[in-house]
């Protein structure tokens, strides 16, 4: 599976990491802060709980913290990639329900984490158009430049599985 940035276009953000709500942020692998180079993003112990969608050797977090690993493509997902998103989201909204700290993370931390902090977000009692802006005010304008990401979060992530499910069928097999 190719889970590697698809939108190159968009530059690579200046922080490792920013907090999206009280408790909950987003982040990348790479990062550029001003005037200086491409450089990774290591996570230790910052966090309670990190939620990778994409992930690196050793990049972290440090051992006994706990570490949610589930990479998705940054393109359209399949069902099972969909329940994963689920999974992920329903975790993050959880922690942070209950007071913990979470980071959720992908390659530059636009897409992949957006569609999971956004999904989390929803989770939380937040309209899926605000939980869109509130990540594109607080990580980047970036965000969530994958369409299809925004159009499973409106569509709502149970009926973006069934649509996947009907493609999926219909898919020729052999």
């Amino acid at each position: 599976m190719r889970t590697g940035r698809k939108e190159r276009d968009a530059p690579e953000p200046t922080g490792p990491w920013n907090e999206i709500t009280p408790g909950l942020w987003m982040g990348g692998h790479f990062t550029t802060p001003p005037g200086r180079a491409l450089e990774p993003v290591f996570v230790e112990r910052e966090f309670d709980l990190v939620v990778s969608l994409y992930t690196r050797p050793g990049h972290g977090p440090a051992p006994g913290v706990e570490h949610l690993v589930r990479e998705i493509p940054d393109g359209p997902l399949t069902t099972g990639q969909l329940r994963a998103v689920q999974e992920a989201a329903a975790r993050t909204a959880e922690a942070v329900h209950g007071g913990r700290s979470v980071l959720v993370r992908c390659h530059s931390g636009y897409n992949r984490s957006g569609l999971v902090v956004a999904q989390a977000l929803v989770d939380l009692g937040h309209r899926p158009d605000r939980a869109v802006e509130l990540i594109r005010e607080r990580r980047s304008p970036w965000a969530l430049n994958t369409t299809v990401f925004v159009d499973y979060l409106t569509t709502g992530l149970d009926t973006a599985q069934l649509l996947a499910g009907l493609g999926e069928r219909d898919r020729p097999t052999g």
